[in-house]
């Protein structure tokens, strides 16, 4: 089964790693939008060589003033710097502007493809990641690679290039004033080297905190009126305060990295411009350099500020980012447990139309349309391998037929429902559908032919038609409204405000329970569905409600095979077989008439005594 990895610290790899996965990334999510990062690429690095140009236009300006130059030429020297400051500026304006399209269309790509793949992985990986872990890799671990995607890179290049040209043209000059700032950046880059080296375990393991405090906190907020009404508030707040204890130390460890960073950043800033005016005054004293050469070194000393800055807050905007590729590909690496055949076979729909299953072969024969036939063979499962929570389990269903899960809880009555929606494999023996093992039978397809209604029916925010048809647009309004109809909800549907278009909230606010279930028979007799697995809700339900739900649970199972982890007697007795587990093996399967006839059979003493582990 799944097992939660541990965060590994980064090793002499880790960087190479990394690399590697920069350039992947790279390659797949601005391939599509070549031209415009392009286009960005050539603004931010002509921008940034512009800034070369205007402390060599200062120069030659202090200089031709000392010299009494004519003022004519001291305007030209004037209006090239303001045009250039001002060409600079629209430059970078105008590529920010692209680079921050690229890097929305890029990330929002990416959020797509992680979403896509945590719906495609089994129940297995849903069970050991909590949704707050997995917003924080979809949201905020992409979040981390938005400048990564627009400009990160490219100005970490062009600064460097930018750095490398200062140095020149201050060689040019006096081999002495380009040795004082070459000696500078080398100076500011060991700084920047250890730095790093000191804050990138410390930020890995804030990340893995802060995914860890999300996990939580949305499982304390998705409980919160279970947690309230069993009074475990003191109990939940405790656990959080001593995660958050935690959180702090490691936070705290990474405030302080941060903290070394710039007081260290400040002092090697102000070392810079002393060895500027020290050199620039001692030149000059020498007559080796002008006035205008000294005032060009401390400019571009306090210039080259700008970039080391930058290329620490890129450096820090990439570790960062770092972090997140790596949780992200992770992720990505993350593959379902569920293994299918070579050969996969189509279930036909209803209306006689063979959907294929892209990249797998199809048998010539389709299985027909209609009710399923359902059989386990030997079937033994467990969520962990060395706990079985179904052992050696056997039975047949015929198609069209219905049949009444009881035991108690943990017997491994919904086990049974989710094995065969496939969210989890078995561990051995064979689940069939009309003689197919589901190994040859796509996913998609299995979802299509069968739907499962559970107690608590999931609604989310959005409107009435959305949370009915899934967001599929072919299904007509008449069908829906008739649908609705049948079940006793065209009333309920003529009192909201906007009709199908009517929001729901995520939370179920406004919704009573039966109408609730009304709502997911829906679902089914929208979608098809051929197998219907049903945990009935055990809730209470006043009369008249009880009455609608079972004349529309009676129009549901019509024409279909159906699986009821029952909890009432009513639906215990249309059942046409019964199956009772105790600890994951069957105590007993038959047809129900000739189990309630027989006064040894355990579910003729079930009813005898009430039913009383029915509802366990």
């Amino acid at each position: 089964m799944h097992v939660r990895k541990k965060e590994k610290r980064p090793d002499k790899s880790f960087a190479r790693q990394i690399g590697k996965d920069y350039l992947s990334l790279l390659h797949t999510y601005l391939k599509p939008q070549w031209r415009s990062a392009l286009l960005m690429s050539l603004l931010l690095l002509i921008s940034i060589g512009l800034q070369m140009v205007n402390p060599q236009l200062l120069q030659m300006f202090i200089d031709a003033a000392l010299q009494g130059s004519a003022k004519s030429t001291l305007v030209t020297f004037g209006v090239l710097f303001v045009v250039i400051a001002l060409g600079t500026q629209g430059l970078s304006t105008l590529a920010i502007y692209l680079s921050e399209n690229v890097a929305w269309t890029a990330t929002n790509r990416l959020r797509e493809d992680l979403v896509a793949h945590c719906l495609s992985l089994d129940m297995a990986f849903h069970k050991d990641h909590t949704p707050g872990e997995l917003i924080q890799r979809v949201d905020s671990d992409v979040d981390a690679l938005a400048s990564f995607f627009s400009q990160a890179i490219i100005q970490l290049v062009g600064n460097l290039l930018l750095m490398i040209g200062m140095v020149l043209v201050l060689f040019s000059k006096d081999w002495r004033l380009g040795l004082m700032m070459l000696a500078f950046i080398i100076l500011a880059f060991v700084f920047v080297t250890v730095v790093n080296a000191f804050g990138l375990p410390r930020w890995l393991a804030f990340y893995a905190k802060n995914a860890e405090f999300f996990g939580q906190l949305g499982e304390y907020l998705e409980g919160t009126e279970e947690i309230r009404g069993n009074g475990a508030a003191p109990f939940v707040m405790h656990r959080f305060y001593l995660f958050l204890r935690q959180w702090i130390a490691v936070s705290q460890r990474g405030i302080v990295a941060v903290g070394l960073w710039f007081a260290g950043t400040m002092t090697i800033f102000s070392l810079g411009n002393m060895m500027a005016l020290v050199a620039g005054s001692w030149l000059l004293g020498a007559h080796v350099i002008s006035y205008g050469t000294v005032l060009m070194t401390f400019y571009y000393t306090n210039l080259i500020m700008v970039p080391i800055g930058q290329v620490r807050d890129q450096l820090q905007e990439l570790q960062g980012a770092g972090v997140a590729i790596q949780r992200i590909q992770l992720l990505l690496k993350t593959h379902s447990l569920r293994r299918d055949d070579d050969q996969v076979r189509t279930l036909q729909p209803v209306g006689g139309t063979t959907l294929p299953v892209p990249g797998s072969h199809q048998h010539h024969e389709p299985l027909l349309a209609g009710a399923l036939d359902v059989a386990f063979e030997r079937v033994t499962f467990g969520y962990n391998e060395d706990e079985p929570v179904l052992r050696d389990l056997s039975f047949h269903l015929p198609s069209g037929k219905i049949l009444g899960v009881l035991g108690r809880t943990g017997s491994g009555k919904t086990t049974l429902a989710r094995l065969l929606l496939r969210f989890y494999e078995i561990q051995s023996g064979s689940i069939c559908l009309n003689g197919v093992p589901l190994q040859k039978i796509g996913v998609d397809q299995v979802r299509q032919r069968i739907a499962m209604v559970t107690q608590d029916v999931q609604l989310f925010q959005g409107s009435v038609r959305d949370n009915l048809t899934f967001f599929k647009r072919h299904v007509s309004d008449e069908h829906i409204i008739a649908v609705l109809n049948e079940l006793g909800l065209g009333r309920w549907l003529q009192a909201l405000p906007d009709g199908l278009e009517s929001e729901l909230g995520g939370d179920g606010t406004g919704i009573s329970a039966g109408e609730a279930q009304l709502l997911a028979f829906a679902r089914v007799f929208l979608e098809h569905s051929d197998l219907v697995l049903l945990d009935e809700a055990s809730s209470r339900l006043d009369p008249a409600t009880e009455q609608v739900i079972e004349r529309a649970l009676e129009r549901l199972l019509q024409g279909r095979t159906s699986i009821i982890i029952a909890h009432r007697l009513a639906t215990v007795q249309r059942a046409d077989y019964i199956l009772i587990l105790r600890d994951g093996q069957v105590l007993e399967f038959g047809p129900r008439a000739e189990l309630q006839a027989n006064p040894d059979s355990h579910f003729s003493h079930l009813l005898a005594h009430n039913l009383q582990e029915v509802h366990s």
